[in-house]
């Protein structure tokens, strides 16, 4: 087995006051609109669960890549390195890079932490990266000011080497903040609003109300005459969507008189919009990418402009805690000035296919591409020949061009008859 051989190696033991605590919350949290908010009803909103999913699904598809710097000031992909296989094709024996990244990602929008355990080998390279549930570690502060990670399953403390760990927003720079736990009010109240709904077609079309009789009818003195009317109407017009559009017949010149509001009037379907913007508010997701439709938006007139708002504006700031955290954690500190780890996400960034071949024309006419670099920003391979850069002729050095104006006439007429040739 892979975890008690690892604890031997770490040989710390929890003791008198060695550590501060801090601890992610690990129970459900009450709303103030009287729903309980965990992350299993959280996620029963679909809204919440697409933004979280989006998220997942979009740092798994992208490569990870390890880059070695050359000395032309270059970079290559350090396949020969231990760490390159880990990170970019088999974290552990377990799971496949995108199950590891989506698991990660997903930790991170609903409970703010992703941690894993460290498997190293002799040399100190990493051989496995073993994905576990922030809700089964407690984050602990040292009197190093560094933080240890104590496996309560296990009863076991690992140092900082030994662990890997990516936060969200945190206020105490040890253990991040779950969204589901500060937002829990906003998220509640669109639990509470999705409960209504379903209440209002459980019971019908119609909610509660009182059946009135003409002040000339006689009173009905027998209650289980009053029970049995009550029932017959309950079976007849309530139950959900079976009854929904039945007809009533009043006898005795009885009338129904409904107190509740409607749907239309407790606006039902604005508050469940409502509850939508927030969610998506909340994770910085435009509504289109949840599939809901929006009239405007301030992040472009088009789906490719808003999508690469979400790239920009949503997505890279995820990537970059992934890429920092695995270069902490994951690389020796020698490495580090020659190694470094990086999301491909030239892929979402691309626009469609005209405007980026436009885009190549005009950088590899200036000269700053050559052929190759489009190539490879295309994922094409490289061609013979392809590394060579042009130069626009009709430009030129300035200090050039003033000698050029102390030319005599025979020097003049040369230069004219080069660019002639041209």
């Amino acid at each position: 087995m892979f975890l008690p051989s690892f604890f031997k190696s770490a040989n710390i033991k929890a003791s008198g006051n060695d550590f501060s605590t801090w601890i992610s919350s690990i129970g459900g949290h009450s709303s103030r609109a009287g729903t309980q908010v965990n992350t299993e009803s959280a996620l029963a909103l679909a809204a919440l669960r697409a933004c979280v999913t989006l998220l997942a699904e979009s740092v798994a598809q992208l490569p990870c890549e390890l880059y070695r710097k050359d000395s032309k000031g270059g970079r290559e992909r350090a396949t020969d390195h231990p760490l390159y296989d880990v990170i970019h094709s088999q974290p552990n024996k377990k799971d496949t890079t995108f199950e590891y990244y989506e698991q990660a990602q997903g930790n991170l929008g609903i409970e703010g932490n992703h941690i894993a355990l460290i498997d190293r080998d002799g040399s100190g390279y990493v051989k496995e990266l073993i994905p576990i549930h922030p809700k089964k570690v407690r984050v602990l502060k040292g009197q190093d000011g560094l933080p240890y990670y104590n496996l309560l399953e296990f009863d076991e403390i690992l140092p900082m080497r030994m662990v890997h760990h990516i936060k969200a927003f945190s206020l105490d720079g040890f253990v991040g903040l779950s969204p589901i736990a500060t937002n829990a009010d906003s998220i509640g109240l669109a639990l509470a609003t999705e409960h209504h709904a379903a209440a209002v077609f459980q019971r019908g079309a119609t909610m509660s109300g009182v059946i009135e009789r003409p002040d000339t009818a006689a009173p009905i003195t027998d209650q289980s005459k009053v029970d049995r009317l009550l029932e017959k109407f309950n079976e007849r017009h309530g139950g959900g969507l079976r009854n929904a559009f039945s007809v009533a017949l009043l006898q005795e010149g009885m009338s129904y008189k409904q107190l509740a509001m409607d749907n239309e009037k407790a606006q039902l379907l604005e508050s469940r919009n409502f509850g939508v913007g927030e969610i998506c508010r909340l994770y910085k997701i435009p509504l289109h990418m949840v599939q809901h439709q929006d009239k405007s938006s301030s992040w472009g007139s088009g789906i490719e402009q808003m999508s690469l708002g979400y790239v920009i504006y949503t997505l890279m700031a995820w990537i970059k805690r992934h890429e920092a955290a695995m270069m902490r954690d994951l690389l020796l500190p020698s490495e580090r000035k020659n190694l470094y780890i990086e999301f491909n996400v030239s892929g979402l960034l691309r626009g469609d296919q005209k405007a980026r071949y436009e885009a190549y024309a005009i950088g590899r006419n200036w000269g700053w591409l050559s052929v190759n670099d489009i190539r490879r920003l295309e994922n094409m391979s490289p061609i013979t020949g392809g590394d060579r850069y042009l130069t626009p002729l009709n430009m030129s050095d300035s200090g050039k061009a003033a000698n050029t104006l102390n030319a005599t006439p025979d020097q003049m007429k040369n230069i004219e008859e080069l660019l002639c040739r041209a």
